[in-house]
Formats: C-alpha cells, structure tokens, sequence
C-alpha cells in the first residue's frame, strides 16, 4: 500500500479548515465556501471538504467513526491480520511435521 505524503502542514489545513467553517454563512452553500477556499490555500474542493467533515466526525457534530478510533482499529486489523497468518503457517508446518513422521521408517522396519 502506498500512502501519499501531507502537502499541506496541520497548520496550514487547521486554517483552512476554521476559514470554512467561520465563513460558511456569507456563501449560498457549504460547497460554495469549500470551493473558494480550496483555491486560496491551492487544494482541492474534495480534499478541504474531507478535512472539514473529518473535524466535525472528531469534534462530535458529525455521525461518524473518530480519526483515534479509527486508527486504533487499522491497526488492529493490520495485527489480526498477521495473527492469521502466522497460524497458517504454523498449522503447515505441523501438518508437514506428522505427514514426515507417519512416513518415517519405523523402527519394526529397519533391518539389523
């Protein structure tokens, strides 16, 4: 998986991010404020939009999964993930293990 880099500073998208949200009022629509806004800081309309609701899901004013909940659960998936692996590899090796032993001479079988 590839992850892009952050063009923008916290900083920079915080602002961004509080210019819509204080000036949302003097323009017909939250797109409308999005829109002029992106093109002052040179984002995007989608990406200020999906940092606009990913504050209000953080802050509580918008349904939604919290960024910490969210990362908390990437990473528990990410290590579940790992879990089922290391178990199937663990359960070849064992089936390798008592496939080689039920094939091995026994010792009725070896000549002396």
């Amino acid at each position: 998986m590839s992850k892009t880099t952050n063009k923008f500073s916290p900083e920079v998208r915080q602002r961004a991010i509080r210019m819509v949200l204080d000036h949302e009022a003097e323009h017909p629509s939250r797109w409308a404020a999005v829109s002029s806004i992106a093109g002052k800081i040179g984002c995007s309309p989608a990406t200020l939009h999906e940092w606009v609701k990913k504050t209000e899901v953080d802050s509580g004013k918008r349904a939604g999964l919290p960024s910490d909940a969210a990362e908390k659960m990437k990473a528990l998936e990410r290590e579940n993930r790992e879990l089922r692996q290391a178990n199937e590899i663990l359960a070849r090796r064992l089936l390798i293990s008592r496939w080689r032993s039920s094939t091995a001479p026994s010792n009725d079988d070896l000549v002396h």
